[in-house]
């Protein structure tokens, strides 16, 4: 083994642009021995020595924070075949360690000294946070077990973790490998000039466009995909009701035929999720994914269930009615399609509103935008943003690097910002996670640093990034996560920044933030228009606010039904039963929306927040931080968003509370700490423009 893999480097940032397939077998081997001595030597600790248990753990954490996290984080973000075979190959090697660590009975042991110690009040908050977290993990990666029950457990374990990867894989590769191509310009009538050029780039850099032909915005040819920023535009502006039809239909059955199915790998899923949930002595897979958040039970996730839908369905139907009407006005004959619910809409949107996605693009490039964001961060928390271009590895031309200074001016953390679609080798979506974990040992402090990952409109020729608003959104949204990661207080890395944090706590930041994009100073300080140098104008801003709400319980009608759909599909539902997933999908679809469904819709087969992200039983937390988000922002709104003093003191108190203390105390004790109370719905409601849920 030799310095010169990237893979084994300890310090600084990892050395993503050194990253390569050949690295990852030897590097993760050595990884794995070095682990094997550490985990020796916290075995062998003297019970309820802190010190001597927690410092090897420590030190396991960063061999993989530098030698593992980067080449899962490289599948998502510069995806081949070569390193997925890598990453493959040392993955059942990697989930066996984890497993016999988190089953190791001397830790556990140690784990229960400390807690019942006699000096146990005398740790700190975050210290005893880790011990009960770490108990409880190792009790349900099976430390109870024994012999071929315990062989089984971990059989199931290595089994799901690479599901997941191949479900992943499988959606990526079928939105890669789908794709529209349009010849005639009459059949891109209707879409933005911008979306034209993007699409005539999509066909010009095809890989089967040997010859390097150069296709334009104005003649074609024009090439579709399946990733957002082509997906949502086309159906939203192409004129083509067939055409808007056979993109909707590719859409909503990706990853289900063919080599990238993925409707076994769903069945087996819940399978193995079911199994190792009844081995743990648990009644579903929901009660054991509950037990580590906030909501108390799933009666708890079906009552807010309940609620949203009793406040939304009425208005979902009128909002269905009022787009029908239109259409039927313009021509439209018969009942409305799901292929057509996205174009009326936008339609009506524009008539009601009389602005455009593509009317505001012009005002928000993407590097005004950040300025934005990075100005009202230093207004709200203090903290200012400098760009570190160079200081940090990259994995792509587009990615950049920045650091965090805090109020005193020192460098307190750094954030990687991935802002472009690469539909080729980038998963869609947008996402944070953390590169480095801060840490604080008698030896060395460690820094944390960020991924903030987005799939927006990439620049074109000599045309910057300009963004959808919700695009913009999504920044606000990611940079939050980032925010709670990069500003923590916590020396302990266990439970500093996003770790430990309770999954349907973890949203609060990120939604909190995406409030601030209708904040009139925040939002006219980066809405500058990129030819003209005009500021946004008072009447687009003015209706940006007003079209809020547009379709707001249309909006809370597609997030219950999926939050819905999964915790029935992990709680009553019987994978070996006669009814599919995807009839559970249908029917719950009925009850939740005024569209009946269609039959071939196989939404679920790309459906990678819960069979390939973390949120298997767990989608609900989106509305659940969203309440909460709602509420904290409610809190500048009462000190009074015009009041500069008012805002920074509120906003410093967020900081030392939601932003600083993380993972370490109860989310909600943080947040009464914060806001004075306990969160109510009041401020949700207000803000969708709804009335009636109760909570």
């Amino acid at each position: 083994m030799t310095n010169e893999n990237p893979l084994v480097r300890r310090t600084g940032l990892p050395a993503f642009d050194a990253i390569r397939p050949e690295h990852v077998q030897p590097a993760v081997t050595s990884i794995l021995q070095q682990a094997e001595t550490y985990l020796a030597q916290a075995e062998a600790a003297p019970p309820s020595d802190w010190d001597a248990l927690m410092s090897p753990l420590g030190k396991i954490d960063v061999l993989f924070e530098y030698g593992w996290s980067p080449v899962s984080h490289l599948l998502g973000v510069a995806n081949n075949d070569e390193l997925r075979e890598a990453h493959e190959a040392m993955l059942p090697a990697v989930v066996e360690f984890s497993l016999k660590s988190k089953q190791s009975r001397p830790l556990y042991d140690r784990f229960c000294a400390i807690r019942d110690c006699e000096n146990w009040n005398d740790l700190e908050n975050a210290q005893r946070r880790i011990i009960t977290q770490a108990i409880l993990s190792a009790e349900q990666a099976g430390i109870g077990l024994d012999g071929k029950v315990r062989e089984r457990f971990n059989e199931i374990a290595q089994e799901l973790s690479q599901l997941g990867s191949d479900f992943s894989n499988n959606v990526l590769d079928a939105t890669k490998a789908w794709h529209l191509d349009i010849l005639s310009v009459e059949d891109v009538k209707g879409l933005p000039e911008s979306f034209r050029r993007m699409a005539a780039a999509a066909w010009s850099g095809a890989e089967e466009n040997k010859d390097g032909n150069e296709a334009t915005a104005e003649a074609g040819p024009w090439r579709i995909q399946l990733d957002a920023p082509s997906f949502g535009p086309f159906m939203e502006h192409c004129r083509s009701r067939k055409l808007r039809e056979q993109v909707y239909r590719a859409y909503v059955s990706r990853a289900s035929d063919g080599e990238t199915d993925n409707t076994s790998l769903i069945t087996k899923l819940l399978q193995l999720r079911l199994e190792k949930c009844t081995l743990l002595g648990y009644d579903n897979f929901a009660a054991l994914s509950l037990s580590r958040k906030m909501a108390a039970d799933v009666g708890a996730v079906q009552k807010m269930f309940d609620n949203l839908l009793a406040a939304s369905l009425k208005a979902g139907q009128a909002e269905l009615d009022e787009i029908t009407k239109l259409a039927h006005e313009n021509g439209h004959d018969g009942d409305l399609a799901h292929w057509d619910v996205g174009f009326w809409a936008e339609r009506l949107r524009e008539a009601r509103y009389a602005f455009t996605d593509e009317e505001l693009r012009p005002y928000f490039s993407l590097e005004r935008v950040m300025d934005g964001l990075f100005e009202l961060c230093h207004r709200l928390f203090g903290i200012s943003v400098r760009t570190a271009d160079g200081k940090g590895p990259v994995w792509n031309e587009d990615v950049r690097y920045f650091e965090i200074l805090n109020e005193q001016d020192q460098h307190i953390a750094g954030f990687y910002l991935d802002p472009y679609s690469r539909p080729e080798n980038k998963r869609g979506g947008a996402w944070m996670d953390d590169c480095i974990a801060r840490s604080v040992t008698d030896d060395e402090t460690r820094l944390p640093v960020a991924h903030l990952v987005c799939n927006g409109t990439p620049p074109i020729g000599q045309t910057p990034s300009l963004m959808t608003f919700r695009e913009v959104e999504t920044l606000f949204h990611e940079f939050g996560h980032g925010l709670q990661h990069m500003l923590t207080a916590v020396n302990f890395r266990d439970v500093s920044g996003i770790n430990g944090v309770e999954w349907d706590a973890v949203e609060l930041p990120s939604q909190f933030m995406e409030n601030w994009c209708y904040h009139r100073p925040t939002l006219l300080d980066m809405a500058i228009h990129h030819e003209t140098g005009e500021v946004l104008p008072d009447e687009l801003f003015e209706k940006i606010c007003k079209a809020r709400t547009y379709r707001a319980a249309s909006a809370m009608l597609r997030q219950v039904q999926f939050g819905m759909t999964d915790i029935e599909l992990h709680t009553t539902f019987n994978p070996d039963g006669s009814e599919s997933v995807f009839d559970v999908h249908r029917r719950i679809a009925e009850k939740t929306s005024p569209l009946p469904p269609l039959s071939e819709n196989r939404f679920l087969c790309a459906f990678s927040h819960v069979f390939a992200g973390g949120y298997a039983a767990g989608y609900y937390s989106y509305k659940w931080a969203e309440v909460l988000s709602a509420d904290a922002f409610s809190a500048f709104e009462e000190a009074g968003l015009d009041d500069e003093s008012a805002v920074s003191a509120t906003g410093r108190r967020f900081r030392d509370t939601v932003l600083s203390e993380g993972g370490s105390r109860h989310p909600m004790d943080i947040y009464r700490d914060f806001r004075g109370r306990e969160p109510n719905t009041d401020a949700l409601l207000r803000h969708c423009g709804l009335t009636g849920i109760t909570s």
